[in-house]
C-alpha cells in the first residue's frame, strides 16, 4: 500500500505540478489513512470497504479533530482513491458514493432524556457548590447556551420571574431564550442561598462565580460537565455542546419548528440548524405520514 502512495505522491507532484506543501498535507493525510487500514489487518486497498472509511474518520472525530480537518482527509483519500481507479490499481472506488466534504458532515453527539436526568441529578445538593452546578448544567441543557455564552451571562440579563434570559451570541447579537420553570426554580435557589456565600463584590455581575470570588471560566465549565459525566456514569464524551446539541436535538423531537430552535440557538442561516433533522428519524417519519397523499 505505500508503493501505491509513493507512486501517486509521484504523480501529483511531476505530473500535476502541486507544491511541496500540497504534497506533504496529501502524504500526512493518506499515511494516517493507511496506518489505520494496517492496524486493521488490511493488506490490499481492494479490502477496503466505505465502513472502513467511514471508521478512520470518526476515529478522527473521537481525538477531537475538527469537521474542516476531518472533510480535508476525506478529500485526500477520495484523490487517492480516484487515481488508483484510473491506474488500474483498484478494482472498486468505494469513495465514488460518499458525499462531497463541503456538504459532509458529522453528526453531533447527543444525550438520551434519561442521561440528561441522570446528569442533572448527579451534584450533591446538600453542599452549596452542589447547587451552583447544578443551576450549571440545568441552564446549559435548558437554554441550549454555548460555552462562552454561559460564561459572560449577566446578572441583568435574567429575566426568571418573565421565563427568559437574553444572550449576547456571536458577532454580539442579542437573543432571548425561553427558561424552563424547573430551570429557573433552581437557578433562584442558586442566586438567593449560595452565590452571596461565594461573592459578596457588588461590581461582579457575572451569574455563576467561584469560591474564589471570580467569574468561572469556560475551561472550568469544561471541567465541571465532565465531572458529574463521570459520576452519573455516562459513558459518552460530554462536553458543554453536548448539552447544547441535546437542547435542541429534544425540542425538534418534541415538535418545536425548526425556525425557532435557530432563533434560540443563534444561527445565523438556517442550514447550521437543519444538521439537527438528521438525528431524529421518528421527525421525518412523521412528518412523512402526517403530509405525504399516499402515506
Amino acid at each position: 500500500m505505500n508503493a501505491f502512495l509513493e507512486s501517486f505522491l509521484d504523480y501529483i507532484s511531476l505530473e500535476r505540478g502541486l507544491s511541496i506543501n500540497t504534497r506533504k498535507a496529501y502524504a500526512d493525510d493518506i499515511s494516517q489513512f493507511l496506518d489505520f487500514l494496517t492496524r486493521k489487518g488490511l493488506s490490499s486497498l481492494n479490502q477496503v470497504s466505505r465502513k472502513q472509511v467511514l471508521d478512520h474518520l470518526m476515529a478522527m472525530k473521537a481525538k477531537g479533530m475538527s469537521t474542516n480537518s476531518i472533510s480535508r482527509h476525506l478529500v485526500s483519500i477520495k484523490v487517492f482513491f480516484r487515481y488508483l481507479q484510473q491506474e488500474g490499481l483498484l478494482d472498486k472506488n468505494v469513495t465514488d458514493t460518499m458525499d462531497s466534504p463541503k456538504l459532509w458532515k458529522i453528526l453531533p453527539d447527543t444525550l438520551s432524556e434519561k442521561e440528561v436526568d441522570l446528569l442533572l441529578s448527579a451534584p450533591d445538593m446538600r453542599k452549596p457548590l452542589g447547587v451552583r452546578d447544578r443551576a450549571i448544567l440545568e441552564m446549559f441543557y435548558a437554554s441550549g447556551l454555548r460555552v462562552s455564552e454561559l460564561a459572560n451571562l449577566q446578572l441583568p440579563s435574567l429575566h426568571l420571574d418573565d421565563g427568559y434570559i437574553r444572550v449576547i451570541g456571536k458577532g454580539r447579537k442579542e437573543r432571548v431564550i425561553p427558561v424552563a420553570e424547573n430551570s429557573a426554580n433552581m437557578l433562584h435557589v442558586y442566586l438567593e442561598e449560595v452565590r452571596p456565600m461565594l461573592c459578596d463584590n457588588p461590581h461582579l455581575q457575572h451569574v455563576f462565580v467561584s469560591r474564589r470570588e471570580t467569574a468561572l471560566c469556560r475551561q472550568r465549565l469544561w471541567q465541571i460537565i465532565k465531572k458529574y459525566t463521570k459520576d452519573a456514569g455516562i459513558m459518552k464524551n460530554v462536553t458543554p455542546h453536548t448539552l447544547r446539541h441535546s437542547f435542541a436535538s429534544h425540542l425538534l423531537q418534541n415538535g418545536a419548528p425548526l425556525r425557532v430552535i435557530q432563533e434560540m440557538l443563534g444561527h445565523a442561516d438556517i442550514a447550521t440548524t437543519q444538521i439537527y433533522t438528521h438525528v431524529d428519524p421518528n421527525r421525518l417519519k412523521s412528518i412523512h405520514e402526517q403530509f405525504h397523499p399516499r402515506a
